[in-house]
């Protein structure tokens, strides 16, 4: 692994730390991408049903140049999937497309609160946890009280909540109660979407230790015990964000990158109370 740390979840299963994340990533080029991804060093691989390339993914790992068993491959439930017999179907699509026995991670998208069907969609996941034919299941943007409620309901608690979190977005609070329920956190957007990437104290602090911005960014996010998903199409930008275990920040430095919090201005992407969008 490179010297990536892995992270051991709450049902006794590890995870890479540092993974490829391919939001966006057109499904034409998805191939290459990941290729290009498994061969700089990444082992962690995220896609989506929504991002509509879990093919690409597919293909890439019959290709890769490494094992399937040293690939961790993670998916997640489209949102007009939420209901048991359409999850079902959706996560048989999946595997088609992706051409695996056994998926490392599926998690539910968003709970898309005004459809009010995610408490059924994780009652499936479940199921299949138990059918053997995912590892691991967990959430993405989820909030305290749709967490609560799908525990309450299942008894079971997910591994993993995927969130955006970056220097302008900390989700300080989110972290709190996800760590009281030993929910691990997985970073999505972690250079804020490009918004994080200009700015000047950042800069100097990479500048200190020979990196860039971006590197010291998702440095930050590793010393934190964070999971963390950069997305980049180039392998050269691939190859630098992998790049990022190899220095420490310090008590100070990290301080500075945690007191960048902008609050709610911070967020580049939806919020889960109210994104009700069905894709």
């Amino acid at each position: 692994m490179a010297g990536v740390p892995q992270i051991t979840l709450n049902d006794g299963t590890s995870i890479p730390q540092l993974g490829l994340g391919v939001w966006q990533v057109d499904p034409g080029i998805t191939a290459r991408v990941v290729r290009d991804g498994i061969a700089a060093g990444y082992r962690l691989i995220d896609t989506a049903e929504g991002y509509d390339n879990e093919k690409g993914v597919g293909e890439a790992i019959r290709s890769a140049e490494v094992p399937r068993e040293d690939l961790y491959i993670a998916s997640k439930l489209r949102n007009g999937a939420h209901q048991r017999d359409l999850a079902l179907k959706a996560f048989d699509e999946t595997m088609q497309k992706l051409g695996i026995e056994q998926l490392d991670l599926f998690l539910i998208h968003w709970p898309v609160p005004g459809q009010d069907k995610y408490a059924e969609a994780w009652a499936t996941l479940v199921e299949l946890r138990q059918q053997g034919r995912v590892k691991s299941i967990g959430v993405s943007n989820f909030n305290e009280d749709h967490l609560d409620r799908i525990i309450e309901e299942t008894g079971v608690v997910p591994v993993i909540n995927q969130i955006e979190l970056h220097p302008y977005f900390p989700q300080l609070e989110q972290r709190g109660w996800l760590k009281r329920r030993n929910v691990q956190i997985e970073c999505y957007s972690p250079l804020g979407s490009g918004a994080v990437l200009e700015d000047e104290a950042i800069a100097a602090i990479g500048k200190a230790h020979g990196k860039s911005v971006a590197q010291t960014i998702l440095r930050w996010h590793l010393q934190q015990g964070l999971i963390v998903i950069p997305k980049s199409t180039h392998a050269d930008r691939m190859k630098a964000n992998f790049d990022v275990v190899d220095f420490e920040l310090s008590d100070d430095e990290m301080a500075t990158l945690s007191g960048l919090g902008k609050g709610e201005d911070g967020r580049t992407g939806s919020n889960p109370a109210t994104n009700n969008d069905t894709f």
